[in-house]
């Protein structure tokens, strides 16, 4: 393939070039900062996150959606708050036979819709969904990975395994895209769970007790909206799941941690919090819909969004395990 583009530049985006400038003549790595794109062009170095890596040359930066406009494949990596915004300005520079591929693992609220919905409102649903047990910090320097991709479309599917693909990066295709969707959504719920756990210092048997009732709700959840249960057991599911809800390296993990210790967190100046009460909420109100019990959803809704004392919140769900 000659050129394949990627809007958004940060981490995961980044990581995302590095990856797939192997496989392709070109990578156009789209931001919005005119200052950034200098500096990654001149240096060859993101500076913002990764000060230390050396970007694969064929990777150019660049602040004009006119340098996507021959991509056969246009990865998304942005916050799923910046979804729609980015895809009403990229309508008039996307192919009709180009691929998107979302990696965001949010929902929009109040709409309860997932990334690849918000994608089917402006273009075909063609589309491609990657999720999986993925930090982009291990990505960038080419560790051992794998995830996993969902689309209705087989031969996209395909295309976009064939880009992403290297000996150290592994791509698992699935043909559940709402179930893979979900499973990147509903992991930050058991791994912010998880974290208010630890951050009040929970001891690990019961740590794990939540952790494995949050796999099994994790499971109906999944059903409820139409997705298959084996989709929790792959990489997207049960490996994002564990590796979200343990790792320090998590921010959603982090995120609880902190609701655990009872420290306040700055809202506007974490845009983690932002996307993790509009999950929180959103899974709540699908439960509710589907008249689906998560004592995990519970839980989480109670402390980060009522405001209950982790403790008091805590003894309700232990009550109920």
């Amino acid at each position: 393939m000659d050129k394949v583009g990627i809007i958004g530049a940060g981490s995961l985006g980044t990581a995302l070039a590095q990856i797939v400038a192997q496989n392709v003549d070109e990578v156009y790595l789209y931001m919005r900062r005119e200052e950034l794109a200098e500096a990654i062009n001149t240096t060859g170095i993101n500076n913002e996150y990764y000060p230390n890596t050396k970007l694969e040359e064929n990777i150019t930066a660049t602040t004009n959606y006119n340098d996507l406009k021959d991509c056969k494949i246009i990865f998304l990596s942005i916050p799923s708050s910046a979804f729609r915004l980015t895809l009403s300005e990229i309508e008039d520079y996307v192919d009709e036979d180009t691929i998107l591929v979302s990696t965001a693992k949010g929902i929009e609220y109040p709409s309860l819709k997932t990334m690849g919905n918000v994608i089917n409102e402006y273009f075909d649903d063609g589309h491609v969904s990657l999720s999986g047990p993925n930090f982009a910090s291990e990505m960038v320097l080419n560790l051992e990975t794998v995830s996993n991709i969902a689309s209705k479309n087989k031969e996209n599917a395909k295309k976009v395994k064939e880009v992403l693909s290297t000996p150290h990066f592994k791509v698992k295709i699935l043909d559940d895209v709402i179930g893979l969707e979900i499973c990147g959504i509903v992991k930050n719920i058991n791994a912010i769970a998880n974290g208010i756990c630890e951050g009040m210092n929970i001891n690990e048997n019961a740590r794990y007790a939540v952790l494995t009732k949050g796999f099994k709700e994790t499971i109906k959840i999944i059903e409820s909206v139409g997705g298959n249960a084996s989709t929790v057991g792959e990489y997207c599911g049960f490996g994002d799941l564990v590796l979200t809800s343990t790792s320090n390296e998590s921010r959603n993990h982090t995120l609880g941690m902190l609701y655990g210790q009872r420290i306040i967190v700055d809202e506007k100046a974490s845009g983690i919090v932002f996307e993790g009460k509009n999950s929180i909420m959103a899974i709540k109100e699908i439960c509710e819909k589907t008249n689906t019990k998560s004592e995990i959803v519970d839980f989480v809704y109670d402390v980060i969004i009522k405001q209950i004392p982790p403790k008091i919140a805590f003894k309700k769900l232990w009550e109920n395990i």
